[in-house]
């Protein structure tokens, strides 16, 4: 039987599960990058910060579900550097869910609503040494702009993050 892949507008109440993904597939993904005290702080930080960010209602966040389960979560808006463009500010999906088309319908979706917003293209940063993720933006149609930044956690080396960016197509192209 098919999993059932919902999208949907993340809400008020959904701070605590957005932030269990969160805290899980940042652990997974940055975690073993950074310091054991680093990745710890920055696991309970992403986990207890999501209810704050949906009541200021900044940007949108989409909250992807399989079987009614939350398993990924996007959000975006206009950029934060780069004036006139989208940008993803997180996309997170949950170890669970990894290869079963949830993160690639969040990311349709979200693409979609960039493009409602008049976005033409849309960028985003992520970790250089993130072979799996830099796979799923490639394959998603993001290319490596060549921009480069170092993220420094405090303590540990840095992280670099590349840029990636694509053009959204037009509806009906």
């Amino acid at each position: 039987m098919q999993a059932m892949i919902r999208i949907r507008e993340a809400g008020p109440g959904d701070g605590d599960v957005i932030g269990e993904i969160h805290a899980v597939s940042w652990g997974v993904s940055h975690g073993p990058l950074c310091a054991p005290k680093v990745a710890a702080a920055g696991i309970q930080e992403r986990r207890t910060k999501w209810e704050a960010i949906l009541a200021e209602g900044e940007d949108p966040v989409l909250l992807g579900l399989l079987d009614d389960r939350p398993g990924a979560f996007a959000r975006f808006g206009a950029s934060s550097s780069r004036p006139g463009l989208g940008e993803i500010h997180t996309f997170f999906a949950h170890p669970d869910v990894w290869g079963s088309g949830l993160a690639p319908a969040l990311l349709a979706a979200t693409l979609d609503r960039l493009r409602e917003a008049g976005h033409d293209r849309v960028h985003l940063w992520t970790l250089r040494d993130s072979a799996q993720t830099r796979r799923f933006y490639a394959k998603n149609g993001f290319g490596e702009t060549g921009r480069r930044h170092d993220h420094d956690f405090g303590e540990g080396p840095p992280l670099t993050l590349v840029e990636l960016e694509r053009t959204l197509p037009r509806p009906g192209l």
